[in-house]
């Protein structure tokens, strides 16, 4: 019998928490986010969501996690239904921004969602999980 040989890929390992920092988001500094494999795309703790018509186009403003007192800006951002956790359907901004795991950043697409009523502020979904080759050990806690 003839085994294939794979190659071998280097995995990184994330735990089901882990300590992150938004780059973009420099005065929110760390934030403990929730690894969720039964997630597609992450979520990030947002208030004063608000889309704005200027002269320039369409910009997004928001307040991430419990700061109102900040008040971000994007311009690059996208609008499409999710189905929630709870199984109801709603329209969400999806943001690209950059998220810094282990040391390390990477590019990733969060949805903007008021999760005030949850236990976490960011989630981070599979998508994030496969894309950046990260393999999920339930028994490490970050």
């Amino acid at each position: 019998m003839v085994h294939e040989m794979k190659q071998i890929t280097t995995r990184k390992i994330v735990g089901r928490f882990e300590l992150v920092t938004f780059p973009d988001f420099i005065k929110l500094g760390t934030i403990k986010a929730k690894i969720d494999t039964g997630a597609y795309t992450g979520a990030l703790h947002c208030t004063k969501i608000l889309e704005e018509e200027t002269v320039s186009g369409k910009v997004l403003r928001f307040s991430p996690f419990d700061h109102p007192e900040i008040e971000m800006t994007m311009t690059d951002f996208a609008v499409k239904h999710v189905r929630s956790s709870n199984g109801e359907s709603q329209s969400r901004y999806f943001i690209n921004t950059a998220i810094k795991v282990q040391g390390h950043i990477y590019p990733i697409v969060l949805s903007l969602a008021d999760r005030s009523e949850m236990k976490w502020p960011v989630l981070i979904g599979r998508r994030f999980l496969r894309t950046h080759n990260f393999l999920v050990d339930v028994s490490r806690v970050g």
